[in-house]
């Protein structure tokens, strides 16, 4: 008898264990993917955030080496806005536009590459479908109704006198 008591009990928990997994996840599916898309929106934000630390970084290592060599802006200058160079002893070498180019299309391609996001789960997209949230509450709610009834405490049968 007692065995039999412990067995209804595994049953009766495992039922409706998986029962009251189910109807919640049908219920909270809108707010697990809402989570996911936070964190995508976290995650982003965080690589851009990154991203600006090293550009100002560089900036400032830029500025300590402007106030530290008073013609570091002469030799900088004319790289950095395209001017002719004035010096007539240092031979510079000329960039064409396509490896401008190229080197530009690597540039960016790294940064895009660097902000891949995470997604969310491929169940949960496809538990959130209306039609599957439905099936999955009802399945659920079975579970908990099946686990209540069936292996529910057993009436006792009190004797008769």
């Amino acid at each position: 008898m007692q065995g039999q008591k412990t067995i209804r009990a595994f049953f009766f928990c495992v039922f409706f264990g998986i029962g009251a997994m189910v109807l919640s996840g049908s219920i909270l599916c809108d707010v697990l993917l809402a989570f996911y898309h936070n964190k995508q929106l976290l995650h982003s934000q965080q690589q851009r955030t990154n991203h600006l630390k090293s550009l100002i970084e560089d900036y400032n290592a830029l500025l300590e080496e402007i106030e530290r060599d008073p013609n570091f802006v002469k030799r900088i200058a004319p790289a950095t806005l395209g001017a002719e160079f004035d010096d007539a002893d240092t031979i510079y070498p000329r960039a064409t536009n396509d490896l401008q180019i190229a080197a530009k299309k690597v540039l960016a391609k790294d940064h895009n590459q660097e902000l891949i996001e995470p997604e969310a789960p491929a169940w949960l997209t496809r538990c959130s479908e209306p039609h599957r949230r439905i099936t999955l509450f009802f399945a659920g709610a079975g579970l908990i109704l099946i686990s209540f009834i069936c292996f529910g405490s057993a009436e006792q049968k009190k004797p008769r006198r």
